[in-house]
């Protein structure tokens, strides 16, 4: 007697299981539930945040501002365009992300620095920083950081110290060396006993004055130029809910509190409040650690990323050769970002899964 056939309606079966199986969808971070969060919206407010710093560069440091952010920005593009050409990948130009890297960029960098370095450092802030790892949302260093720390070690004599320099300019903000670095010094020379008078006493007094470093009227990287406009356009993005308050609050505070330490100790000539104004360290906490691909997923998580770069700004200025130090901060705390997810993870609502399970 023959067995009774029951294929049709096992495949009917089959094909209706799969239709009501849940969809479940991969894909890199960040992983936002809101539709209308989408990563040209947050770019978009990025750039609007970054306007008040472009308008400060342009007023202080003029065409020069106009000429290193352009470049910087038509480079990154022109890169993003080509390594998704190489990689057979959709353009991905117009999502606003090589622009922001090259508007970040650019603004990392001084104003005297040649045409090639943008160039180069575009490059390879794309290239190495992005596109190697499968392009936005899987890399794991900040695109911008790569392209500065790339040149920065390359090109040292035209990014040192010095290289802020102009005795000779019709820009009178470049005729004297960045506060950080006259601070530097200073603090050298009276650890060295050295007898502090004269022009090098005017010019730390000059330096440490407050409200030209919170103005921005003082040398620097064009992203060093207003702490005010940095302030402005970082509390746009926190409201606008593309940054995390948690990463800027964890940077200032910690470096607030190490940088008051090593004034207390005499490590530093600058207070606590000079380091939180000077230099790139309001840049870099609200405009380059907060990063939302590079950064930690969960809120304690990017605080501790936060208090992580703080302290590595503070250490760098203090005990190395640099005058400066959020690049090589963020990139190293970039590093620690998988790790940071992974001992974070929130507990689960009703507690954590049996082992059992």
């Amino acid at each position: 007697m023959a067995e009774p056939e029951f294929s049709q309606p096992n495949q009917a079966h089959d094909a209706a299981t799969a239709e009501a199986a849940p969809s479940i969808q991969v894909a890199p971070s960040p992983h936002i539930s809101e539709r209308a969060f989408t990563t040209r919206r947050m770019m978009a407010d990025v750039l609007i945040a970054l306007a008040p710093i472009i308008v400060m560069a342009v007023a202080f440091f003029r065409w020069y501002a106009v000429v290193q952010v352009g470049l910087c920005v038509l480079s990154c593009v022109g890169a993003e365009a080509l390594f998704t050409w190489m990689r057979r990948k959709p353009v991905s130009i117009t999502d606003g992300s090589a622009v922001v890297t090259g508007v970040i960029l650019g603004l990392s960098l001084p104003w005297s620095a040649p045409w090639y370095i943008a160039v180069i450092g575009s490059a390879v802030a794309v290239g190495l920083g992005k596109a190697v790892f499968g392009g936005l949302g899987y890399n794991i260093f900040n695109p911008a950081m790569v392209g500065r720390a790339f040149v920065m070690l390359s090109f040292a004599r035209d990014l040192g110290a010095s290289a802020y320099v102009v005795t000779e300019s019709r820009l009178g903000i470049v005729t004297q060396a960045t506060p950080l670095t006259i601070a530097k010094r200073f603090a050298a020379d009276l650890a060295a006993g050295k007898v502090i008078a004269g022009d090098v006493q005017l010019q730390f007094e000059s330096a440490r004055q407050f409200w030209p470093l919170f103005l921005g009227q003082v040398n620097g990287s064009l992203g060093e130029t207003s702490a005010l406009a940095v302030l402005i356009g970082g509390v746009y993005l926190c409201l606008r809910r593309s940054a995390s308050w948690e990463i800027p609050v964890g940077v200032v505070l910690s470096s607030f509190l190490l940088a008051g330490l090593g004034n207390w100790l005499g490590l530093t000539s600058f207070t606590a409040l000079h380091h939180l104004v000077s230099g790139s360290l309001p840049f870099g906490a609200f405009f380059i650690a907060a990063d939302p691909v590079t950064s930690p997923l969960t809120p304690r998580g990017k605080f501790i990323f936060g208090l992580g770069v703080g302290c590595l700004v503070v250490l760098i200025r203090l005990f190395s050769g640099y005058p400066e130090g959020v690049m090589f901060a963020v990139l190293l705390m970039n590093a620690v970002v998988p790790l940071l997810n992974r001992w974070t993870i929130p507990r689960p609502v009703g507690g954590p899964t049996p082992a059992s399970a």
